[in-house]
């Protein structure tokens, strides 16, 4: 069937309302369903916390019988399979919708497309990828977690015009201004996972909450430290929400740390530092969808170097604070131009003065 203005209307409100549960569906994808009859919404909903009923339940009890020969707008293909609530697709079904229109494919390997031929071996007809950019934009950490086993990674820095993240004495509060930092927050809160050096816990002493955001859920906060030496008095720790990752350490503390409920993961690599592969390893397990980074030039090179970033959120203010600074990246010399990682802009914006360059590698 052909895709009409009134399908991509339809399925930009859905989409509106799968953003409602940006901050809290971890560690399941954020969804919307819109139920249209003749041209009227009759149902619609938004999935907002993994156990709870998902988007097209909500919409179709709202709809209730004006279900019956309505087209359904779902931002990604109805499940096909019994997990903490039955198959959606069964619920479409048995609700006597007549056509189901689908942003995108589950990546789920447990639904992948069997959704979408459960409704049309019943008679329904299906229109799938109307809006699909837009919709995988919504849940880039799920789709990368059940496709390439790992999450998404975004990596912020805050730094002055010339590229310094803090003076050479470690001092770095404040360079942004109160406008960029509150917009730091909506990133914290998206994420399932923040992740922090040690040498920023000993410098700032920063609890790396969600402030300034209205959700009820906080991520979970992950300290990258080689010789557990974080003080057991450390913010960041005091909730228990925490994962230290260490190479090697002190067993006494080790101990308090777990009767503090904080999680520990010890992955040494060959030089004793923390294996970054490990703690990714760990973090897709848990599971996580989408992981921010926090952290120093030496922990943000070390990433870079990875290559598990994904996403760069890059703030600057316009401050001056000279070669004696900090830099971003502690990165290895390059000998040549060609050398050089190119970027895709992503987006750019303004939080007062200071501005956020969204970007991605080229590959």
């Amino acid at each position: 069937m052909q895709v009409t203005s009134q399908d991509i209307e339809w399925m930009t409100r859905a989409l509106r309302l799968a953003a409602r549960g940006l901050y809290t569906t971890t560690p399941n994808p954020r969804v919307g369903c819109v139920i249209v009859n003749n041209g009227q919404v009759v149902g619609e909903g938004a999935h907002l916390k993994a156990g709870e009923p998902h988007a097209e339940v909500h919409a179709l009890r709202a709809a209730g019988e004006q279900a019956r020969g309505a087209t359904a707008y779902v931002t990604l293909e109805p499940c096909s399979h019994f997990g903490r609530t039955p198959p959606c697709a069964d619920a479409l079904v048995n609700a006597g919708v007549s056509r189901v229109v689908v942003a995108m494919q589950d990546p789920n390997p447990l639904v992948a497309g069997n959704g979408i031929a459960r409704l049309q071996a019943q008679g329904i007809v299906v229109t799938v990828g109307v809006c699909e950019t837009p919709a995988r934009a919504l849940n880039p950490g799920f789709i990368q977690r059940m496709t390439q086993q790992r999450p998404y990674v975004r990596l912020k820095v805050a730094a002055s015009l010339d590229g310094r993240t803090a003076l050479a004495n470690g001092h770095s509060q404040w360079i942004t201004s109160a406008a960029a930092r509150k917009d730091v927050h909506h990133w914290r809160a998206q994420s399932c996972a923040i992740v922090t050096g040690i040498a920023s816990i000993l410098q700032d002493d920063s609890s790396l909450t969600v402030r300034d955001v209205n959700t009820p859920r906080q991520p979970l906060r992950v300290i990258v430290d080689s010789q557990l030496r974080i003080p057991i008095d450390a913010k960041v720790l005091q909730d228990g929400n925490a994962l230290v990752a260490y190479a090697q350490g002190d067993a006494a503390k080790l101990e308090m740390l777990q009767v503090m409920g904080v999680r520990t993961l010890q992955a040494p690599n060959a030089q004793g530092q923390v294996d970054l592969a490990a703690l990714m390893q760990a973090l897709t397990a848990l599971p996580c969808n989408e992981v921010l980074i926090e952290a120093g030039a030496t922990l943000n090179g070390a990433f870079m170097q990875s290559g598990f970033v994904d996403e760069l959120l890059l703030y600057y203010a316009p401050k001056l604070m000279g070669h004696t600074a900090r830099g971003m990246f502690d990165l290895p010399a390059l000998a040549q131009m060609s050398d050089v990682r190119d970027l895709n802009i992503l987006d750019v914006r303004q939080f007062g003065q200071d501005i956020r360059i969204q970007a991605k590698f080229q590959f």
